[in-house]
């Protein structure tokens, strides 16, 4: 018959905490398979009544926080803008759209 290595129970973060404290080696319980994350820094950020109304709409059928929905999308957005920017797809800048237009070069509307 084959023998199978028992899985080891995993600890919680106070028993490896106090582990750590009294001088254990606790490197059995990390993988290192995941990513460092920086810091959490706290913003503010203003948004119109409608737009928030939207938020909360999606947050509630998403049964998630408003806060959460605002990551997503930010996220999604990032991650788009940034496949755009390396298949070097651009944006005409709306300063450069205005002088243009200014210029007779481009439709304004």
């Amino acid at each position: 018959m084959k023998t199978m290595r028992r899985k080891s129970a995993s600890a919680s973060a106070e028993v490896i905490a106090r582990l750590a404290d009294e001088g254990e080696d606790v490197s059995r319980f990390f993988t290192n398979r995941g990513r460092m994350m920086g810091p959490i820094q706290r913003v503010n950020v203003d948004f119109a009544a409608p737009m928030l109304a939207e938020l909360d709409k999606a947050a509630e059928d998403l049964n998630v926080s408003r806060q959460a929905v605002i990551k997503t999308l930010l996220r999604q957005a990032l991650d788009q803008h940034y496949l755009a920017a390396a298949a070097g797809v651009s944006r005409p800048k709306p300063i450069a759209r205005m002088r243009k237009a200014q210029r007779g070069n481009i439709d304004s509307g």
